[in-house]
């Protein structure tokens, strides 16, 4: 998205779900929790995208994204109405977030992400020029100069037909409890 407001890129969003993901999978219990917690959320972007398109999604998500992650408020409750009420998205969207009815269109969209990525995705699952990626994870978000150094470096990636992984121990601070 800072790469958007500096140079003209065709940027969508979509759910892919990590909750839908690992569903089946064996995981610790501190990351089994927060998969199960991770539904509300997923299920309420879903529903976002079903009933109001990609651009209420690309709304929503860093409204979602900027509560939970940049100001660790983790009380799905209090965020997903506040980040509905700050991009002017309906309050009855909150209510999708304890209900199923969402489901197929979030795993049918998390099964579009695995056909392009593969079974080792990831969030943020990216697409650019045409080639798939799990990541880049950052562990904050690149601004100006420094976002679009990022961009080219994963546009340059994407060019080499060779490429598959580049992978280093987090940084501290990045936490997904």
């Amino acid at each position: 998205m800072e790469v958007a407001h500096l140079r003209p890129i065709a940027l969508r969003f979509e759910v892919m779900s990590l909750s839908v993901v690992n569903e089946h999978r064996d995981l610790e219990p501190w990351y089994r929790a927060f998969n199960d917690r991770a539904w509300g959320p997923a299920r309420v972007c879903t529903a976002a995208r079903t009933r109001y398109g990609s651009a209420a999604l690309a709304r929503l998500y860093p409204a979602l994204g900027r509560r939970i992650h940049d100001e660790g408020n983790k009380d799905f409750d209090a965020v997903i109405p506040a980040a509905l009420g700050e991009v002017d998205l309906p309050a009855d969207l909150a209510d999708a977030a304890g209900r199923n009815d969402v489901d197929d269109q979030m795993r049918a969209s998390t099964a579009r992400a695995r056909q392009l990525v593969g079974e080792d995705l990831g969030t943020p699952t990216i697409v650019v020029d045409d080639v798939a990626f799990f990541g880049p994870v950052l562990s904050s978000i690149p601004r100006g100069e420094d976002a679009l150094r990022v961009f080219d470096g994963v546009r340059l990636l994407a060019g080499c037909q060779a490429f598959s992984e580049l992978k280093r121990a987090r940084a501290d601070g990045l936490s997904f409890t």
